[in-house]
């Protein structure tokens, strides 16, 4: 892998996904793990990560993603986003208010740019294919001249639309002038969507539903092909059921979503249509789904953020860049919190993840900040679920491969990391699952039993064997335990957990078996968190971490302090760490030199370079 540039850190949040009842009480009495990374080492990086929309595509979408992080292999074709490769040299039509888009874009010649008065809405069920080419978009747009929208590369916001802020949301960008309505209108009425053609760029849109509509998705593109979503507002209409809001399923590719922003995607509790609301995913159906693209986003839904897989499929999607996206839910739909307010119907949203795989190859997710998520549905408040399923057995050939996660900040939730090759509820198991690399994580601000979960960095399920999971240079400052495991199969090969700091709640062992009598671990876990390691992997790498416990031994190799103090960490308390650096030398706020200062086998501290991510995600939220 090439060098990367310097970058700075940041929280992120993760939540998980839906598991089997038995997986729900694993996290509950477990609360979950550290995270592992096996016998290999990987590379030496240079700092952050670079932050530009194109960094790893070059004009004409060449990839320059580099081969490998560690083991995991990185994607091989990408999305060249940039005006500047997306030409639209030709004519510029005014469209009138009210008019038929979709015979507009019909009438319309490869090139052209229709442009829509800003404030005008237009009723859309689909949108035909021009078959054009890659120097021949469509562009559809607000009539809004560019130097009144945010510039290219930067986030548009509800204000672009006349909406100065959002309850519960951070705060956002606004026009110069204040909040105006800039933005065209397409209003969604066809409850799977509306669809897309391709070569198509959509720039200063607001895309909503019709109140009261039966709509289960905002837009499709089935098909479609070179499609890009810049500077776009998606939302369902206020107090609208609306499970998802951007799908790439069956045949779509070359789709991308940036500087966009994302909300109210939801699903309701006992009374309501759907059980799984997602902000964007896909990757289901016959026909390969692959090069997709996720920049500068922020993604709000009450199910997950962001997910692949989960549905009858052939096929796995493919070559997925998600970058710089802020991964959110409001706090205002987590019962007993201060502003609180149920759905009319009572009943709150069903609150999941926020990203999941349950079937994806060669995945880079890069610079995210992931936040706000918790149990008490179907999962128990994981962030991140690398999860291969088989899909009510409707998917045997699923499968999760290379993917890598690097410089993510996670914050406010009820676990780190669920890593899981399961049985389907019917009894089928995914094709395969695991090549993960992990680095440059930081996640703090974790919670257990207030959240409904288990408050640990990493839960470990196996019926088909995980296999080849390197976590290497994290922070994690957790409630629960390091790592829970549940297999009761042969013993996963190349695990391995290296050059990290941890804290844990001091509650639970560090290391432990969540599985029934026959799984690993469970006859050994009296005689500590090594036994429990040589009973479920084979070969495993548990080597120069630095833990804060109370409680339990870790092998030769690791170092286990009592306190913050004595780890030399520089601000943590109560797993919310305000600055998690390691103390170089004493002074305000180091009492001691850290044991894991320069202790790393590359010769850097222990712990992800959080310098790195807080540069990597500056900016994000």
């Amino acid at each position: 892998m090439a060098p990367l540039p310097s970058l700075s850190s940041r929280s992120v949040a993760v939540v998980k996904r839906s598991s089997p009842k038995s997986f729900r009480l694993f996290c509950l009495l477990f609360g979950l793990a550290p995270a592992l990374v096996a016998g290999f080492a990987l590379p030496a990086l240079a700092g952050a990560p670079p932050t530009s929309e194109n960094a790893y595509c070059g004009k004409g979408n060449v990839a320059q993603f580099g081969d490998k992080d560690g083991i995991a292999e990185l994607p091989k074709t990408c999305y060249y986003t940039g005006l500047d490769g997306t030409p639209s040299p030709g004519k510029s039509i005014r469209v009138g208010a009210g008019s038929d888009l979709a015979a507009a874009i019909e009438n319309a010649q490869c090139g052209d740019t229709l442009l829509l008065p800003a404030g005008a809405s237009f009723d859309v069920k689909v949108l035909p294919s021009k078959q054009c080419d890659d120097q021949h978009y469509i562009t559809v747009r607000t009539d809004t001249p560019d130097a009144k929208l945010p510039p290219e590369g930067s986030r548009i916001s509800p204000a672009w639309a006349g909406v100065a802020s959002l309850p519960g949301r951070p705060p956002f960008a606004q026009p110069s002038g204040g909040p105006a309505k800039l933005l065209a209108t397409i209003v969604v009425g066809r409850a799977d969507g509306v669809g897309v053609g391709d070569h198509i760029r959509f720039i200063g849109i607001e895309w909503t539903t019709l109140a009261g509509a039966n709509v289960g998705r905002m837009v499709t593109a089935e098909h479609a092909n070179h499609v890009i979503f810049d500077r776009n507002w998606v939302h369902p209409a206020e107090g609208a059921e609306v499970a998802h809001g951007i799908g790439m399923n069956d045949g779509a590719h070359t789709i991308a979503v940036i500087n966009s922003y994302i909300n109210g995607l939801n699903c309701v509790a006992v009374a309501g249509r759907c059980t799984d609301a997602t902000a964007l995913g896909g990757g289901r159906g016959q026909e390969t789904v692959h090069t997709i693209k996720f920049y500068n986003n922020f993604l709000e839904s009450a199910g997950e953020n962001i997910l692949f897989g989960g549905g009858a499929s052939t096929t796995n999607p493919t070559d997925i860049e998600i970058r710089r996206n802020h991964l959110f839910r409001p706090m205002l739909w987590k019962e007993g919190e201060p502003g609180y307010v149920p759905t009319a119907s009572g009943h709150p949203y069903i609150v999941k993840n926020n990203f999941e795989l349950k079937s994806a190859v060669r995945v880079l997710f890069e610079a995210n900040l992931l936040e706000n998520t918790w149990g008490g549905f179907s999962q128990t408040g994981f962030s991140i679920l690398l999860t291969a399923v088989n899909q009510a057995d409707r998917c045997p050939l699923c499968r999760v491969n290379d993917v890598t996660l690097r410089f993510n900040r996670i914050r406010n939730v009820a676990g780190v990391l669920q890593i899981a090759n399961a049985r389907a509820k019917t009894g089928g198991v995914a094709a395969d699952g695991g090549r993960y690399s992990i680095h440059d994580l930081f996640a703090d601000d974790l919670h257990d039993h207030d959240y409904k979960g288990g408050g640990a960095f990493m839960l470990l399920v196996s019926a088909l064997p995980v296999h080849d999971v390197q976590i290497d240079h994290v922070t994690a400052f957790v409630t629960g335990a390091l790592l829970a495991i549940a297999n009761s199969g042969a013993k996963l090969p190349n695990i391995s957990v290296t050059n990290s700091v941890f804290s844990t709640g001091g509650r639970r062992l560090l290391v432990a078996s969540a599985g029934a009598a026959n799984s690993c671990g469970t006859r050994v876990q009296a005689q500590g968190s090594e036994a429990v390691l040589q009973a479920c992997f084979d070969p495993y790498k548990f080597d120069k971490n630095l833990v804060v416990s109370g409680r339990g031994t870790l092998p030769k190799g690791n170092i286990v302090v009592g306190s913050p103090e004595a780890a030399g960490i520089r601000d943590l308390k109560a797993a919310i760490g305000k600055d998690p650096r390691l103390c170089h030398a004493k002074g305000p706020g180091c009492s001691k030199v850290s044991p894991g200062a320069g202790a790393a086998s590359d010769g850097r501290d222990l712990g992800a370079d959080i310098d790195a991510v807080e540069t990597a995600i500056a900016g994000v939220e």
